[in-house]
């Protein structure tokens, strides 16, 4: 071909690639992820700490509407977790100063009616499969510890009697973020330091002494509603989904891959699947290794933290929908059957 044919050709090629460029799929910008969540029947609850005190917040999953659940000036919720038909929360409640303080687990109706105890002395509680039963962790000291696998046994709570029964496992310690299968089957939970374990997730049979190590590093692991897929932070700045595969001997997750990351000091931390498991919850702020705890930790002040929400089926697709960064950590959706979208 001469080069009058190929000086003749090059401005038909150059747009038939411009135009199979522009035809490539690309990634949806925040405010394209916002305009999805706008219209999801779902919202989600959070801790956050204003003005001094912290309080159970909810909004709608394009963070919206939000609104102070519990408006309590003497106490501080922490660590919400709303029952799988979207009816109650459970909670963490953190009272007293100094050497007094201590946390125990509560539960109440949605809109915040109907307080109750479940137990003192208590941490990271979440609902049992047929929300019939909340699981909780036993504190491991009488004083509160803000380190979050200060804990030293798990207890199911009956709600409709009131009464507390011990997981039949007693060498259960040094757990946090436990969370249950829907099958009723398992609880996931990380262990950090205990059970002969250094920094693992675990599997723990719900009405059994079998615990599996599920060999994915990172912490506080959360099941998909389908009980197909596991969501967890792979590491300080990553969040990583994988296949839960019970089809086996033992539990495992396969097929694991970072869905989420962020560039330092921004840590993400806290995931939490949507109802329909297409979306997840994560909390976002600023964080400094050192000798100082964790802003991560519950109940501990966290500037410049914010809740955001992650399309799960891609990578990087988030957007933050709080921005006061008032400690707005620790994310839970709930799921709202009756809402119609909006226009």
């Amino acid at each position: 071909m001469s080069r009058q044919s190929l000086s003749f050709l090059r401005p038909t090629l150059g747009l038939l690639v411009f135009s199979i460029v522009s035809a490539l799929p690309r990634p949806a910008s925040g405010n394209d992820l916002t305009a999805e969540l706008r219209n999801l029947p779902y919202k989600i609850v959070f801790e956050s700490c204003q003005e001094g005190n912290w309080d159970l917040f909810q909004v709608r999953a394009d963070g919206s509407d939000r609104v102070n659940l519990t408006r309590t000036p003497d106490v501080n919720e922490l660590y919400p977790h709303v029952s799988h038909d979207g009816t109650k929360i459970c909670f963490s409640v953190d009272q007293g100063d100094g050497e007094n303080k201590s946390r125990s687990v509560y539960c109440m109706n949605a809109d915040a009616t109907g307080r109750q105890l479940v137990a003192p002395n208590a941490r990271d509680a979440c609902w049992a499969a047929d929300d019939k039963s909340i699981v909780y962790l036993k504190d491991e000291f009488t004083k509160l510890a803000l380190i979050d696998y200060a804990t030293k046994g798990v207890f199911l709570y009956d709600v409709e009697s009131g009464r507390n029964q011990p997981h039949p496992n007693p060498e259960l310690e040094h757990l946090y973020g436990i969370g249950a299968t829907p099958d009723g089957k398992w609880y996931l939970a990380t262990v950090h330091g205990g059970m002969g374990f250094a920094h693992n997730i675990l599997a723990i049979s719900a009405w059994g002494n079998r615990v599996v190590d599920l060999k994915i590093p990172g912490c506080r692991p959360d099941v998909s509603p389908d009980g197909r897929r596991v969501a967890w932070a792979s590491g300080d700045y990553s969040i990583a989904v994988g296949d839960l595969d019970f089809s086996g001997p033992e539990p495992r997750v396969v097929n694991a891959h970072d869905i989420l990351t962020s560039p330092r000091p921004w840590k993400i931390q806290h995931v939490d699947w949507s109802p329909d498991g297409k979306y997840v919850a994560f909390s976002r702020g600023p964080y400094k290794k050192g000798l100082a705890l964790s802003p991560a930790l519950v109940g501990l002040a966290a500037p410049d933290w914010n809740i955001c929400v992650a399309d799960a089926g891609t990578t990087n697709r988030w957007t933050a929908i709080t921005t006061d960064g008032n400690s707005n950590k620790e994310p839970d959706w709930i799921p709202i059957p009756d809402h119609q979208p909006q226009p």
